[in-house]
C-alpha cells in the first residue's frame, strides 16, 4: 500500500503544476486521500466484508466529496484532480496513470446485473463533467473532452467531445498548401479527422 501511495504522490507530482511538495501533496490533496480509504475498503469488500468497505468509501465520500465504490478495480496513479463530484460505480475499471477532473461519473444506465460500469484503459485523461455511462470501453490514452456524455466505446488515442460524444481520432499529419488572404502560399499540418 505504501508503494502505490509514492507512486500515486510522484504523479499527482508531475502532473499537476500546483504542487509544490510531497508532503503538500498527501496532507492536503483529496485524491490521495480517497485512494488510502479506497485501498482498504476494497480490500474488506474482496474478503466479502461488504458493510465494512461500504462503511469506509462513505466516511471517504464524506470527507473528500469523491465516491469510489469499494468493488471497483483501480490501478496505480488515479488522480482525481480537485475531486468534489467524482462518482465511480461498483464494476468500473480504471488502469493505470488515469487523470480524472472533478464533476466526473462513471456510472450505470439502469438496474442492470453484471457488468454495468465502464472499463477506462492507461493514461486516460476526462475533463470536468464528464459522463461516462455503461459497461464500454475507454481505449488507452484516450482524452474524453469536459461535460461529455459517453455512451460508446472510445478507441485508443482518440478524443472524445461532445452531448452525445462524437469521436475526433489522430492520424499522422498530413501537409497541406493553402493560399492566405494575400494570395501567398502557406503551408499547414493536418492532424485531426472526424
Amino acid at each position: 500500500m505504501f508503494k502505490n501511495i509514492r507512486y500515486d504522490i510522484k504523479n499527482i507530482m508531475k502532473n499537476d503544476p500546483a504542487a509544490r511538495s510531497a508532503l503538500e501533496v498527501l496532507l492536503l490533496y483529496p485524491s490521495i486521500h480517497v485512494m488510502i480509504f479506497y485501498r482498504i475498503a476494497h480490500a474488506l469488500y474482496k474478503r466479502k466484508l461488504f458493510f465494512l468497505g461500504r462503511l469506509i468509501s462513505q466516511l471517504a465520500r464524506f470527507l473528500t466529496g469523491i465516491e469510489i465504490h469499494p468493488g471497483a478495480k483501480i490501478g496505480k496513479g488515479l488522480f482525481i484532480d480537485h475531486g468534489m463530484g467524482v462518482v465511480i460505480g461498483e464494476t468500473t475499471e480504471i488502469g493505470d496513470n488515469v487523470i480524472i477532473y472533478h464533476g466526473v461519473t462513471l456510472g450505470g444506465t439502469g438496474k442492470d446485473k453484471g457488468k454495468r460500469h465502464p472499463t477506462v484503459g492507461d493514461n486516460v485523461i476526462i475533463g470536468a463533467g464528464a459522463k461516462i455511462l455503461g459497461p464500454i470501453k475507454i481505449g488507452n490514452s484516450a482524452k474524453i473532452g469536459a461535460n461529455t456524455v459517453v455512451l460508446t466505446d472510445v478507441p485508443a488515442n482518440a478524443t472524445a467531445v461532445g452531448i452525445p460524444a462524437r469521436i475526433l481520432l489522430k492520424r499522422p499529419a498530413s501537409i497541406i498548401e493553402i493560399k492566405d488572404y494575400q494570395g501567398k502560399k502557406r503551408t499547414i499540418f493536418n492532424e485531426m479527422v472526424i
